[in-house]
């Protein structure tokens, strides 16, 4: 029953949210329209897009086909756009006091800001198609042995896998991967959007990844959203090693451990401490800890961790949202010494919600392991 009202409430937080986000945009755009048959088809647009991400998500469920697939490429399209529309126009607001200090300018101001509104969707969509980037670090480990200096690892996080980002998107992934030819595959997290049925296809392809020392993984917050215990089925079909707060010696000497989502946990209210679980009594040697939401680092670094390997965040995905995400994630993206210890935080290779990015271009990591001196 908990679980029940707590969904409750987080769908209501959600629509309210998305009501306000289409309710300010309203405001500032009928006063544009002077024609009253101009207002009426813009409300009645603005209702239409309003039901479209809602009907997307039944549809996904319903197994609605192409027909769920249209509405959740437009819903997912037009949440990206509204994000940038308000955003541009609040920034016009705050510049003019919200119209006051600048009465005769403000509504030119204000279509000057749906114009750049605009032209940064065409962007943030271009930017969405793109294939994800490469990005490299070298990282030097205590305790590694010396046979294992130089060995390269791939950090694949948040491909968010189902309906908008199928099996084509998922073929260029293996083929960037197989490109790099890495000793070992890391995954973290959030291979799963939410249609865990429309994975479950891609199985033969997910199969295809591959590294000589082992193909790993733990999961995200989605896999929790679209069924964890079908989602690590999945996984370990497709022949990956998934950590679930333990460790396991991938090679002599270099230790993998792993949580499911601590963001997960949080939002499901689960006791106990994970992190800790998955590191104590660990085998010796150099330890990569995996962990999908970059949190508990302090912990993770005090019980001896190297390098810790996080996602989630997607550097906000389309800025300028990303100053949100830092709020409840300080450590959105890239390299952080913590404690001694490594933390890397990935963009993620796919997208979530809004086929998108703007300025935070995906990536894929390319991690050099060097034995320290």
């Amino acid at each position: 029953m908990q679980s029940i009202w707590r969904f409750v409430l987080f769908i209501s937080i959600v629509l309210t949210v998305w009501t306000g986000m289409h309710a300010y945009v309203l405001w500032r755009i009928l006063p544009m329209a002077a024609a009253p048959v101009l207002r009426r088809v813009i409300l009645i647009l603005a209702a239409a897009l309003w039901l479209s991400y809602p009907l997307s998500r039944f549809a996904a469920h319903a197994g609605l086909g192409r027909t769920g697939l249209i509405l959740e490429t437009v819903g997912a399209t037009w949440m990206g756009i509204l994000f940038l529309a308000m955003a541009c126009l609040l920034v016009t607001d705050v510049v003019t006091g919200f119209g006051w200090l600048l009465p005769r300018w403000a509504p030119v101001v204000r279509q000057v800001a749906l114009v750049v509104a605009g032209l940064l969707s065409c962007i943030a969509l271009v930017q969405g198609l793109r294939s994800p980037v490469v990005r490299d670090y070298e990282v030097h480990l205590a305790g590694l042995p010396v046979e294992l200096d130089g060995k390269v690892l791939v950090q694949l996080s948040d491909m968010h896998l189902g309906d908008l980002l199928g099996r084509r998107w998922l073929e260029g992934r293996i083929a960037q991967v197989g490109a790099i030819r890495p000793d070992l595959l890391l995954i973290t997290g959030d291979l799963i959007d939410g249609n865990a049925g429309a994975v479950e296809a891609m199985l033969p392809d997910l199969k295809r990844f591959h590294a000589p020392m082992g193909v790993w993984a733990v999961t995200g917050n989605h896999e929790f959203y679209a069924g964890l215990d079908r989602c690590v089925a999945l996984m370990e079909a497709a022949g990956f090693k998934v950590l679930r707060d333990r460790a396991e010696e991938a090679a002599p000497g270099l230790v993998l451990a792993g949580v499911d989502d601590l963001t997960a946990r949080r939002q499901f209210q689960m006791d106990g401490d994970p992190v800790d679980r998955a590191l104590r009594g660990r085998p010796p040697g150099a330890t990569i800890f995996l962990c999908h939401s970059p949190l508990k680092a302090e912990e993770a670094a005090s019980l001896g961790v190297g390098l810790m390997l996080s996602g989630h965040t997607h550097d906000g995905q389309i800025w300028p949202f990303g100053y949100l995400v830092r709020l409840a994630y300080p450590r959105i993206a890239g390299r952080y010494e913590v404690g001694g210890m490594s933390l890397i935080v990935s963009r993620g290779a796919g997208m979530w919600g809004p086929p998108m990015r703007l300025f935070r271009p995906s990536e894929i990591l390319r991690i050099t392991l060097r034995k320290t001196a």
